[in-house]
């Protein structure tokens, strides 16, 4: 027996998506050692976003088991209507398993994925949807420009090729800072980066007037969601390192894969260190070059690693 009737019934009409879902993934299992500034990067980022995101969009969160101090953040900012779906996993799917989910439910035409330590600039989703826009049979757009291999545009680079009317430019057109930047945020050794610099170029593209550099990644990307559907389901058998599968097949169907010409998003890692005005600790003091040298040698710097790797394992993964 049912007593009244549903109000829900009387409701004449519920809220539309809008037109681009931005997904963000998080993981923080922990919040010490390699995670110990890791939330504040997540609050950092998505602080970046709301300030910097110039479109309508809705924010989706897929938290891949983090700690309870993480969610409880999370689920604050829902209260606050500033995330409008927020995933909560009990368990680590790893960014595979994450993808097969995120993709498929994001209900926007547009999916802006990001991990969770990316740095918004201002414009950075007008720009990267100009060029998503612009070009045609484009895969996805990382906005920010790097160097990624060659194999990962292969496909981009025989297209303007072979296409009347598109412009194709070899250099080292990123600009030293820039790309310092980046691979600092790796943890990359400078005269390692300056190597890499001196050794590699970029392809700068112009179509339609518009300039764009060939590659992408996989940890910040803006594509249709029609697309990204087509390379479901990912099997990934580790939480990280398998994740270049979408650079990969994205490149092997034909799609391009862009990133516009200066800097919109930046990689933050896992520290707020090489944040400007971030009002984070100072630069940590170096280690002697005696220490130093001793922890890069070969026996002793695999060693200390498989000792991290095992820790993490035992902690975060083989439950």
């Amino acid at each position: 027996m049912r007593i009244g009737q549903n109000p829900a019934k009387f409701v004449k009409q519920v809220a539309r998506p809008e037109a681009v879902t931005l997904a963000v993934l998080t993981y923080i299992p922990a919040l010490s050692g390699f995670y110990a500034e890791t939330l504040e990067v997540l609050k950092l980022c998505l602080k970046s976003l709301w300030d910097s995101t110039d479109q309508p969009y809705d924010l989706m969160i897929f938290d891949n088991g983090s700690c309870p101090e993480v969610q409880d953040v999370l689920l604050d900012y829902q209260r606050q209507e500033k995330i409008q779906y927020l995933l909560l996993s009990s368990k680590n799917l790893g960014k595979g398993g994450a993808w097969n989910i995120i993709f498929d439910a994001a209900p926007g035409e547009f999916l802006a994925y990001a991990d969770s330590d990316v740095l918004f600039y201002p414009g950075w989703l007008t720009r990267s949807l100009e060029l998503l826009n612009t070009y045609p049979n484009v895969g996805m757009v990382t906005s920010r420009p790097f160097r990624t291999p060659p194999a990962y545009y292969s496909r981009g680079l025989e297209w303007a090729r072979n296409t009347p009317g598109v412009q194709v430019e070899q250099g080292q057109f990123i600009p030293w800072q820039t790309f310092l930047e980046f691979d600092l945020s790796l943890g990359q050794e400078e005269a390692e980066i300056r190597q890499h610099y001196e050794a590699t170029q970029d392809i700068r593209v112009t179509y339609n007037g518009v300039p764009a550099f060939l590659g992408g990644s996989h940890w910040q990307f803006v594509a249709r969601k029609s697309v990204l559907k087509q390379f479901l389901p990912f099997q990934m058998d580790r939480p990280m390192g398998q994740v270049k599968q979408l650079d990969q097949r994205m490149n092997d169907a034909g799609y391009l894969r862009l990133m516009p010409t200066d800097p919109l998003v930046m990689n933050m890692s896992n520290t707020l260190l090489n944040v400007p005005g971030a009002g984070k600790a100072s630069t940590p003091p170096r280690q002697s070059s005696l220490a130093r040298r001793f922890l890069q040698l070969g026996p002793v710097k695999r060693s200390f690693l498989w000792l991290y790797d095992a820790i993490f394992r035992w902690y975060f993964v083989e439950k």
